[in-house]
């Protein structure tokens, strides 16, 4: 029996919706993307799907799941749960809990909000986002020097969780040039053979 295909609800310009994408084109399971922009997330409808109003949520026959990191785990304990993905062993299956609570904060509230603000408009404190941004980028920089992924020396979830917002971080204004390590660590993202570039948003930022 072919698998039914799964529908991921999202917009081609979320980071969070981008992550999930990832990890269904890693392990070749069919989806098909619905579109959900502020509008949609406003309706009933989607409220249904999730009450919070937030991208992305996934359907995957009667499971409805929202929240990005939750979503790839559930993905990947469900159809490959022998990968490296998410490794059973304690301390690399925590290693990936950590990286996906960095992603969830200091990466969020640095380098995403300051897309938001500079993209989008959002009214937030920009300064703020900047030096979240700056310490999370010198962290990580540090980290992935003589490394070649986060929580592992093979990619995991980890990575797919935090790749987007950081490789999109110029467009809120964050430089990438002082972090070599973080910049190598990108290209190996991308030259791996699923991979999928997110869209580059439209407005050109200056680095502050």
């Amino acid at each position: 029996m072919s698998q039914p295909e799964i529908t991921l609800h999202g917009t081609p310009l979320s980071g969070h919706a981008h992550r999930v994408e990832l990890v269904l084109l890693a392990l070749g399971l069919p989806y098909r993307i619905e579109a959900a922009p502020a509008d949609v997330r406003r309706s009933e409808a989607f409220r249904a799907l999730n009450p919070l109003g937030q991208i992305p949520v996934l359907q995957d026959g009667d499971l409805t799941l929202a929240d990005s990191n939750a979503i790839m785990v559930y993905l990947v304990k469900r159809y490959a749960p022998d990968s490296d993905w998410l490794p059973n062993d304690p301390v690399t299956a925590a290693q990936v809990q950590r990286w996906f609570s960095i992603a969830a904060g200091e990466v969020m509230h640095g380098p995403s909000i300051a897309r938001l603000i500079a993209q989008f408009g959002l009214k937030d404190d920009a300064a703020r986002a900047e030096r979240i941004s700056e310490r999370v980028l010198s962290f990580m920089d540090g980290h992935l020097a003589g490394r070649s992924y986060l929580a592992a020396d093979h990619p995991t979830l980890a990575d797919l969780a935090c790749y987007s917002y950081v490789a999109h971080a110029p467009e809120g204004g964050i430089p990438l040039e002082p972090y070599p390590a973080v910049r190598a660590w990108l290209a190996r993202v991308e030259a791996l053979p699923f991979f999928k570039p997110m869209p580059r948003s439209p407005i050109p930022v200056r680095a502050a």
